[in-house]
């Protein structure tokens, strides 16, 4: 594969979350933010030498609307000095085709998209696999790191897949 071709896609599972009588309310609790804390810290030292996004335009930062998703977001973005951006097909209720279409619709960019189970987990076996329905579960705050040309079923390859607790 062409270098200039690839773009990264990072799919993320927000931190644990407390309750709410609405589910799109629930925020982080003490736990997730730590989690997601931690793989902040992991994320920017890793993908980006610790400081920040040296090129901000090749790194977008998205999220769901929902409050757990969102509070994630910006503990991520924090040590990048990135904004972030709602993506509203990513609820736990949404389908993932049309998140692969979207995918397919945007310029080579390296996205960071956090979401929700089951959706991270079968978008994830849908990119890698073909079959949504085979990648495993994804714990709070885990991220997986795809790479491909192209966004489509079963054209990416997977990098890595990280957890607060398998950190180095």
């Amino acid at each position: 594969m062409a270098e200039e071709t690839r773009s990264r896609l990072w799919l993320m599972r927000h931190g644990e979350a407390g309750s709410a009588r609405i589910d799109a309310e629930r925020p982080l609790s003490e736990r997730g933010r730590m989690e997601v804390s931690r793989m902040a810290a992991w994320f920017a030292e890793t993908c980006f030498g610790g400081g920040t996004a040296r090129e901000p335009n090749r790194l977008r930062i998205l999220a769901s609307p929902y409050r757990r998703a969102q509070q994630t977001a910006s503990l991520m973005a924090k040590p990048l000095g990135i904004e972030v951006e709602t993506l509203e097909i990513v609820t736990p209720e949404d389908a993932v085709q049309p998140v692969i279409d979207w995918l397919m619709s945007q310029p080579t960019q390296d996205r960071l998209v956090i979401s929700h189970m089951p959706l991270v987990a079968e978008l994830t076996g849908r990119l890698v696999e073909g079959d949504g329905q085979t990648h495993s579960g994804f714990p709070t705050a885990a991220i997986a790191s795809l790479e491909a040309e192209v966004w489509a079923t079963g054209c990416a390859y997977l990098q890595g897949f990280h957890t607060p607790d398998n950190l180095a």
